[in-house]
C-alpha cells in the first residue's frame, strides 16, 4: 500500500484582524469629519444668505408688465436723457430759478472782487449751472508752492464771506501748467495742484464757510485754458478755480448732457 502524501496547509495567518482594524478606523474617521462639518455652520454668511433670500422673495416685481420675448416682443424702447429717471433726478428742479440764482450769486461774487477783476487776476463766469470764479496763481501762490501769499488772503477771505451766506456746494479746483515738478513735497503737479486747492478749502474753512460743502480737486495740468507753448499760456493755466454749484450734480449733469463749461 502507497503512502499518501499529507496535503500542505498553508499557514495561518494571524494579521487578518488589521484589515478590519484599519476599515473600521477610516470610517470612524469619515463619521466624525462630516459631523465636524456639520457642527462648524458659518453663523454669519448663513444669516446673510437668509436675510438675501426673504429680501428677493419679499420685493415687489420691478416691472408692472410682463416683458415679452420671442418674435412677439415689441422693440425695447430707447433710454434717452430725457427718458431716463436717474438723468431727470440730476437735472436742477428749477432751470429759470436756477439760473436766477446763479446770477444774484454772480453779482455778488464780482463786486466783492472787482479791483482783482480789473486787474485781471480774477475772472468771473457764470451759466445755469455754477459760477466759476478763476484766480491767477500769481496772485496765490509762490512758484512751486502750495502756501497762500499775504496779499491773497484778504480777496480769499472777501470770497469767503459771500461763500459763508449760501447754501451751495463749492468746487475748489487746482491747476498748474505742463512744466514739471518733481520735490520731495511734491513729486509731481497732480499733488502741487492738489495742495492748492486743499490751502484754499482751509482758508474758507478758517473763514466759517461749511467744509461739508467744499470739495478740493487736483487737475494738475490735464484742464488747460492756453497753450503752454507760450509764457503767457502757461500763466493762464497755472490757476485755481472756485466753482459754485447750482445743485450739487451740477458737474455731472453736465457730463451726461454734454453742455461745454461757460
Amino acid at each position: 500500500m502507497s503512502r499518501r502524501r499529507r496535503r500542505e496547509e498553508p499557514p495561518e495567518n494571524h494579521e487578518r484582524w488589521l484589515v478590519s482594524y484599519a476599515d473600521f478606523i477610516t470610517l470612524l474617521f469619515a463619521f466624525f469629519v462630516v459631523m465636524y462639518s456639520i457642527s462648524s455652520i458659518n453663523e454669519g454668511k448663513y444669516r446673510v444668505l437668509s436675510d438675501t433670500l426673504v429680501a428677493a422673495f419679499k420685493t415687489a416685481p420691478r416691472s408692472p408688465t410682463p416683458v415679452n420675448v420671442g418674435e412677439t416682443a415689441a422693440a425695447a424702447p430707447r433710454l434717452t436723457r430725457a427718458t431716463s429717471p436717474d438723468l431727470l433726478r440730476l437735472k436742477p428742479p428749477a432751470a429759470s430759478a436756477g439760473a436766477a440764482d446763479m446770477a444774484t450769486i454772480s453779482r455778488r461774487v464780482e463786486a466783492a472782487l472787482q479791483p482783482l477783476i480789473d486787474s485781471r487776476l480774477v475772472n468771473v463766469t457764470r451759466n445755469k449751472l455754477w459760477v466759476k470764479v478763476e484766480l491767477n496763481s500769481r496772485l496765490l501762490f509762490a512758484s512751486g508752492s502750495a502756501v497762500i501769499q499775504e496779499q491773497a488772503r484778504a480777496p480769499l477771505q472777501e470770497l469767503a464771506g459771500v461763500l459763508r451766506d449760501l447754501p451751495n456746494h463749492v468746487d475748489v479746483e487746482g491747476h498748474t501748467d505742463d512744466v514739471p515738478i518733481h520735490t520731495e513735497i511734491f513729486p509731481s503737479n497732480w499733488e502741487l495742484s492738489a495742495a492748492r486747492a486743499a490751502s484754499v478749502v482751509r482758508l474758507f474753512v478758517a473763514a466759517g464757510v461749511d467744509p461739508r460743502r467744499l470739495a478740493a480737486i487736483g487737475f494738475g495740468p490735464h484742464r488747460p485754458l492756453a497753450d503752454n507753448a507760450t509764457p503767457e499760456g502757461r500763466a493762464r493755466n497755472r490757476r485755481v478755480a472756485v466753482v459754485i454749484l447750482a445743485h450739487r450734480d451740477a458737474r455731472r449733469v453736465v457730463a451726461v448732457e454734454g453742455d461745454g463749461e461757460g
